[in-house]
């Protein structure tokens, strides 16, 4: 732990931080590594995320870890279970002692006569600043702030006399039993509130200026439950796994060649659960077409259960007003509260809000073009992680995390120091997220790009990129080199 350099940084120890490190320690026992991590406590997301009700929204069978099988009966888990399964994962693998809690990176420097990135971060929890040096800076911190969430401005909100909370900063001591709750919001978090909220509250309103996609799944999987009775916890893993990858892209790839049949397949789904007469184009039904942006799981339908029992309603409008006890809407109707949820999305913040320098040259994101979605145009020995938008994180983040570990083998294998992504000859780039969410199309132009085609388009497609990530070329769109090769002289054109 005192160590002042290691051969690989690992910055996060969330989901996906931790499962880098167990890769590297299985795929690279060799390497030293280190990971920094900005919050006292592992988890990331699932240690942050205290709100009621807070699950997941993949089922666990893809968002757990390739190399260690999800044995819990419930396939859409519960958030204080995930959190338990990465520290468990973490202890298992004794990843543990490699963590230094309460390190915020705050920037990275590059230098190529040395082959050495110098990382500077600031502790938490003294205000010290601490250096480090690595060969490899591998970053997890997924892609939004951690310390704050995105509430627009409303008018009138401070003549509000209630209690107003965002979910990414629930407080403890919070009572909302026999209260009036308006969730503002109709994504993965406000429909995870609402039937959650609505066990103890005297009424949930959910407030929403447009539908979503919500889609009602089974919180236990049949298929899954099945295989484990039959097969070893590990071959029932995968087997649940592979067959929840295949219903993944075929839902998407349909999605995308058929939006009509998916849109109406969804409506009729929904329309379904509702209550007879319920005005389901009014309140379930998207303008654009599904996968635009991500759909919304709600496990065994809770929250048409909820809508059914007339412990929650859904409500479509604009707000005008905040007024002293609720909302006035657009329409002129007025919602009374006693609480107020801005369940209103996220602000994304790129590589943990770190800034990047290539010998002396600071790198603006936004200028670079994202490698196999994991590494940077023109940035040396540096990857980072950024999970599916149509299916669960971690099997993006399982793929980058052995990429990785190939990778660095390769250079040993070698007598390589250096590896750098080469910019693709093309005007042709588009943002490397390409949803349609409000988050993402707010930091867009903050993001990296990706090009029209592999190695520098991603695909969205997981056994396409299992073909490319474990069994793919390590040299095409990268030049390799030995310390003291200036990174400018890898700057242009590509390498097959």
């Amino acid at each position: 732990m005192a160590a002042d350099h290691v051969d690989v940084l690992i910055v996060g120890a969330g989901l996906s931080g931790i499962g880098a490190a167990v890769h590297l320690g299985r795929d690279c026992p060799g390497k030293t590594y280190a990971v920094l991590e900005a919050r006292g406590a592992i988890g990331g997301t699932w240690d942050l995320f205290r709100y009621p009700g807070i699950r997941s929204d993949s089922d666990m069978y893809t968002l757990g870890y390739s190399f260690k099988p999800w044995t819990d009966p419930k396939a859409i888990a519960d958030g204080h279970a995930i959190r338990a399964y990465v520290r468990q994962t973490a202890s298992e693998y004794d990843v543990e002692r490699h963590i230094r809690f309460h390190h915020r990176v705050m920037r990275a420097e590059w230098d190529s006569a040395t082959a050495r990135w110098t990382v500077h971060a600031r502790r938490d929890d003294t205000g010290e600043d601490v250096t480090l040096t690595c060969g490899f800076l591998f970053t997890n911190s997924g892609y939004y702030r951690y310390d704050s969430g995105y509430t627009p401005r409303f008018p009138g909100v401070e003549r509000y006399a209630g209690t107003l909370v965002h979910p990414q900063h629930w407080p403890e001591d919070l009572d909302y039993s026999g209260k009036r709750v308006v969730v503002i919001g109709s994504g993965a978090t406000a429909v995870t509130l609402v039937p959650a909220m609505a066990e103890r509250a005297a009424h949930v309103t959910m407030l929403q200026r447009s539908p979503t996609y919500v889609v009602a799944l089974p919180s236990r999987d049949p298929f899954a439950d099945a295989a484990r009775r039959w097969l070893s916890p590990k071959a029932a893993y995968t087997v649940a796994r592979w067959k929840n990858v295949a219903l993944g892209v075929a839902n998407f790839q349909l999605s995308r060649r058929a939006p009509g049949v998916v849109k109406r397949f969804l409506r009729r789904a929904a329309k379904g659960r509702l209550p007879a007469g319920y005005d389901v184009d009014r309140h379930f039904s998207p303008r654009y077409d599904p996968w635009d942006q991500r759909l919304c799981v709600v496990p065994d339908g809770d929250l048409f259960t909820a809508l059914r029992a007339g412990r929650a309603s859904v409500v479509t409008d604009t707000i005008d007003t905040f007024t002293e006890h609720g909302l006035r809407l657009a329409s002129g109707e007025e919602l009374p509260a006693d609480i107020v949820v801005t369940a209103t999305g996220l602000n994304l913040l790129a590589l943990g809000g770190m800034t990047l320098a290539v010998d002396g040259a600071d790198i603006d994101l936004a200028s670079t073009v994202a490698y196999k979605g994991m590494m940077l145009s023109g940035v040396p020995n540096f990857a980072m992680t950024i999970g599916y938008t149509n299916a669960s994180w971690t099997l993006k983040a399982d793929l980058v995390a052995t990429y990785v570990c190939r990778l660095l083998r390769h250079l040993d294998e070698t007598g390589q120091q250096i590896v750098t992504p080469l910019a693709p000859d093309t005007d042709d780039l588009a943002p490397i997220i390409d949803l349609q969410s409000g988050y993402v199309l707010r930091a867009v132009d903050q993001l990296p790009k990706q090009g029209p085609r592999a190695p520098w388009r991603l695909h969205q497609n997981y056994p396409r990129d299992v073909r490319l990530m474990r069994h793919g070329p390590l040299t095409d769109g990268v030049r390799f080199a030995r310390a003291g090769v200036p990174a400018a002289a890898t700057s242009g054109g590509t390498d097959a």
